[in-house]
């Protein structure tokens, strides 16, 4: 990241509460090709999530703190703030002096833009403020948000214009909280009904519906110059494994993400 940072634009997408099992299964069977030709070897990477819902984990993520590989560590990084005694800080960390990744990469002449999603970013009141607070402009309109299923791409033509209104010479960190996989996602699933609810099958007709625009937003990520995108999961939710529903609980199905990163440039 030493050398990326600077000379790359950086994209992070965050599909807020996709499951691990659920993105996996699709990206297997095809039903996702824009996003499995970027995945490294076509497949999802297996991670634990830094926090069981939203607000947590985005304030770990935007601290430096990615979902980490679901293997023995430690992992080394690759952003973190300046901390002694890091052991996950390494050679190729991007170290930054500020409290957090977003003002870090300000710091370096970044332009850091967050388009929001679910309500954690809706800035209607104190709570929906802080995270969105942390960039120096920041999007929020109801078609971007959790009851929208048009969602997602409302949220693609507000990243198009970010980048084309951007000046050429600065470089952008651009933050899309995607809301698409967030319940309520009945109505991405031909044929579900609001009375029959969220379910595994519409949590992944969702999925599907995202990958239809995920092409139009690494195009737009990358139009200016090549460009380092992190996509991943915040968290996963439960469709009734053990009798839970829903996520911020220490459930398997909430703690395990997808997670990738990849060269736009170099994926397409």
């Amino acid at each position: 990241m030493t050398e990326i940072v600077g000379s790359h634009d950086l994209l992070l997408v965050t599909l807020d509460t996709l499951r691990y099992d659920v993105a996996r299964k699709l990206a297997a069977a095809g039903r996702i090709p824009n996003l499995a030709r970027q995945l490294p070897g076509g497949v999802w990477e297996r991670r634990h999530a830094p926090g069981s819902f939203t607000y947590a984990s985005h304030q770990a993520m935007f601290a430096g703190f990615l979902p980490t590989p679901a293997t023995p560590g430690p992992h080394p990084r690759l952003f973190a703030a300046r901390f002694a005694g890091s052991e996950t800080t390494a050679t190729g960390t991007f170290v930054y002096d500020t409290p957090d990744l977003v003002s870090g990469l300000a710091a370096v002449g970044y332009r850091t833009v967050c388009v929001g999603g679910v309500g954690f970013f809706n800035k209607r009141g104190p709570l929906g403020s802080v995270l969105p607070g942390m960039f120096q402009e920041s999007h929020w309109e109801p078609e971007f948000g959790v009851a929208s299923p048009t969602s997602f791409e409302a949220q693609v033509a507000c990243a198009e214009k970010v980048v084309a209104d951007l000046p050429a010479d600065q470089p952008l960190f651009l933050f899309v909280n995607v809301a698409a996989l967030h319940q309520p996602n009945w109505f991405h699933l031909p044929g579900a009904t609001e009375e029959a609810g969220d379910t595994r099958e519409s949590h992944a007709a969702a999925l599907e519906y995202v990958d239809r625009h995920m092409g139009r937003l690494l195009a737009a990520a990358s139009a200016r110059r090549p460009c380092l995108a992190i996509v991943c999961s915040d968290h996963g939710t439960a469709y009734g494994e053990d009798g839970y529903t829903g996520h911020r609980i220490g459930h398997d199905v909430v703690w395990t993400v997808p997670y990738a990163h990849f060269f736009v440039d170099e994926a397409r």
